[in-house]
């Protein structure tokens, strides 16, 4: 399993971007079969739990401090995730990682930096 983050970079205060997780190498079950992570790393602190997409899309969770700015969602038929951040403040500045839960094993991307600053 392969998973590879892209969109992230420098944003204002208030500002908004969109990440992407694209993934490949699953076999059998195919993508559409798991529920996918965001996770993020913020400096000097452990990775933490973002938002999680199900197998369909058709149910999310966030974690409370992005709840209403963010928005995790997917497209199956492009094997990719997407978190939509609005209202972005200083404190989602942070390395952000895209993941996956097969076979007893998580498998993370490279993760993509996001910097929100002026």
């Amino acid at each position: 399993v392969h998973l590879v983050e892209s969109g992230g970079g420098l944003v204002q205060p208030g500002g908004s971007l969109t990440l992407s997780c694209e993934a490949s190498g699953f076999t059998f079950p195919t993508f559409s079969y798991y529920e996918m992570y965001w996770y993020r790393q913020r400096a000097g602190n452990e990775r933490e739990f973002v938002a999680m997409v199900s197998d369909t899309g058709i149910s999310t969770t966030h974690v409370d401090s992005v709840k209403g700015r963010f928005t995790a969602s997917r497209d199956n038929a492009k094997n990719t995730i997407y978190l939509q951040m609005n209202k972005m403040n200083a404190d989602d500045t942070a390395v952000y990682y895209c993941s996956v839960y097969s076979a007893g094993i998580r498998y993370w991307g490279e993760g993509t930096l996001v910097t929100v600053s002026c």
